[in-house]
């Protein structure tokens, strides 16, 4: 239903009509898009979507003083706030499988992170991913991919979480729930401008 401040189709619609359209207002500005009703809202890309942004919101806060005034301008030409910015350009590189930037724009000139070790240990409706820096380790943090059979690639598509990295450049990752059978994880590492690391070896476990 939708709910008007004013006669109907008026600028301060809020809300749908006729399960077809969708009438709001994001940051003082009205808009109309199609309802759109996801047939799977656990997807492949939708979950890396999800974990994508989860990182970034949660790192936003610990971005230095710096990289994060270097949002400013794109904030003001798109009459949003920096955070928003932030958000949308990282996510954007991401959907074209490019990692996330502190800084407007990645500038890709970190050394790439070497390939980390990895191990997988089982337990009751979950594995945990245990992460070992490599010679040159991640600067911001580790991106996890996980596949339910063997020899895969990383990709959009099978991207299940990301982490900042721990104290001493490792991590560690606790995947669950999750249903019994074996599962593969490939793990790559996530510099400060834009660049993703080297793939890791492949590891396994099995859930009971």
């Amino acid at each position: 239903m939708v709910r008007v401040s004013a006669p109907a189709l008026s600028l301060d619609a809020s809300g749908s009509l006729a399960g077809a359209m969708v009438f709001s207002k994001w940051k003082g500005r009205n808009y109309v898009r199609t309802l759109v009703t996801p047939s799977n809202p656990r997807s492949g890309g939708q979950v890396g979507v999800r974990a994508m942004f989860k990182f970034l919101s949660q790192r936003w806060l610990a971005i230095a003083a710096g990289p994060k005034a270097t949002w400013e301008v794109t904030a003001e030409q798109k009459a949003i706030s920096p955070f928003n910015a932030y958000i949308s350009y990282n996510q954007f590189r991401y959907r074209n499988f490019l990692s996330p930037s502190k800084a407007h724009p990645a500038a890709e000139v970190q050394t790439i992170p070497t390939l980390p070790t990895i191990t997988a240990t089982a337990g009751v409706r979950q594995i945990t991913v245990a992460i070992t820096k490599g010679a040159t380790g991640a600067q911001w943090g580790w991106a996890i991919f996980r596949s339910p059979t063997t020899t895969f690639t990383p990709s959009y598509s099978n991207h299940i979480a990301s982490i900042v990295i721990d104290a001493d450049g490792n991590g560690t990752y606790v995947d669950t729930p999750l249903e019994p059978g074996t599962y593969w994880y490939h793990v790559r590492g996530i510099t400060e401008d834009g660049v993703w690391g080297a793939d890791s070896t492949e590891a396994n476990a099995t859930v009971t």
